[in-house]
């Protein structure tokens, strides 16, 4: 294979889960998944903007693109529940990314560069772990490699578009 190849390969791969991190930020709102609370430090658990709406869009979004992938190209015998786990890691690595920032004392929406860039593949890739095949080291390495730059255009292109209050 190609490198061209091996890039579309894994942005195939790993497509549900941009899904599903870019998703709550048009269907968002509504109620924090930590309705508010604080934790033992004082500070919101996880913060404002994440939401159970965002958080169960972004779920259902991604979940169904790994379901259309399936329909449309199968490259898994399992693209529906691959494309769940996706999603469902990808979320999860937002949320304690969320988590974090708030421990470091970092506002809602606060860029945090390199960790909010990756800490969605992160999830996303550690949750696809439990959906046979494990995905080969080098698709993983790729997509580690082209996330940051396409994380950053898709937010500026988001802000652009007046979806994002913030170019990151």
């Amino acid at each position: 294979m190609t490198i061209f190849m091996d890039i579309a390969y894994a942005l195939y791969f790993i497509f549900p889960a941009y899904c599903a991190n870019a998703v709550p930020v048009i269907f968002g709102g509504g109620r924090p998944i930590d309705a508010g609370r604080t934790f033992i430090d004082g500070k919101p658990i996880l913060g404002s903007h994440k939401t159970v709406r965002g958080f169960f869009a972004g779920l259902i979004v991604g979940t169904l693109v790994g379901f259309v992938q399936n329909a449309v190209y199968p490259l898994y015998q399992s693209n529906l529940l691959l494309g769940f786990a996706l999603s469902f890691g990808a979320l999860i690595g937002d949320l304690l990314d969320s988590f974090v920032k708030r421990r470091l004392g970092f506002p809602p929406g606060a860029s945090f560069p390199i960790l909010d860039q990756l800490d969605f593949v992160v999830g996303a890739l550690l949750f696809s772990l439990m959906v046979p095949p494990l995905p080969p080291l080098n698709l993983i390495l790729i997509i580690i490699i082209i996330t940051p730059p396409i994380h950053l255009l898709t937010n500026v292109l988001a802000f652009l578009f007046s979806f994002k209050n913030t170019p990151w």
